[in-house]
């Protein structure tokens, strides 16, 4: 069966009951129960794949091409590793997100960006990232998307991060050069109590 088939047929994935949740998460049972509406409107299986999360996220995103953005935001939300994203996985990582410790949220970040799950954030890896985020933003990106920029992103991230330039940053790398970053820790706490 297509990805779309089994969705259709796996018909009402229960969640866990919302005191297990509310105790796992940042979230009472009220917005848990708001966040479970909203999460089935979208999703009446319970449980969402790949292409329907790239198609939801899409929507925020109209002037570019969020795919490959939402591909790893997807991997991020989806810790079994299973293909799919069930309420519980989608509102523990929001909960981090949204209202977690300065330390859950970058530890959260890193793993994103740590596309193949080694523990270590390559130039690689970094670059694909920076791409996705260009895509992603359009023609709204600044500085425009030009030759090397995204090259120079990445120059810059690794100048920061890679603390013993050993080509590689670890999680305590990002972390600590997190910490030390003013800008940085604003957009941490940009989320905070949103609901």
């Amino acid at each position: 069966k297509t990805d779309d088939e089994l969705e259709m047929t796996t018909v009402c994935h229960r969640p866990e009951a919302l005191e297990q949740l509310e105790s796992q998460t940042n979230f009472c049972k009220q917005e848990l129960q708001i966040l479970y509406r909203g999460f089935k409107n979208e999703c009446p299986s319970g449980i969402v794949n790949e292409e329907t999360f790239k198609h939801i996220y899409a929507q925020f995103f109209p002037h570019g091409d969020a795919s490959m953005y939402a591909h790893y935001l997807f991997n991020a939300f989806d810790t079994t590793n299973n293909g799919s994203i069930k309420f519980k996985d989608f509102v523990m990582g929001l909960s981090i997100l949204l209202r977690g410790t300065l330390r859950e949220k970058l530890e959260w970040t890193f793993h994103l960006y740590d596309i193949n799950r080694d523990g270590y954030i390559n130039r690689e890896e970094m670059t694909e990232i920076v791409k996705a985020i260009y895509d992603m933003m359009g023609k709204y990106t600044h500085p425009a998307m030009k030759g090397d920029v995204p090259q120079q992103h990445v120059d810059a991230f690794f100048q920061k991060m890679d603390k013993n330039k050993d080509g590689v940053v670890t999680l305590e790398e990002f972390v600590i050069a997190c910490q030390e970053d003013e800008i940085m820790m604003k957009s941490m706490q940009l989320f905070e109590n949103v609901m």
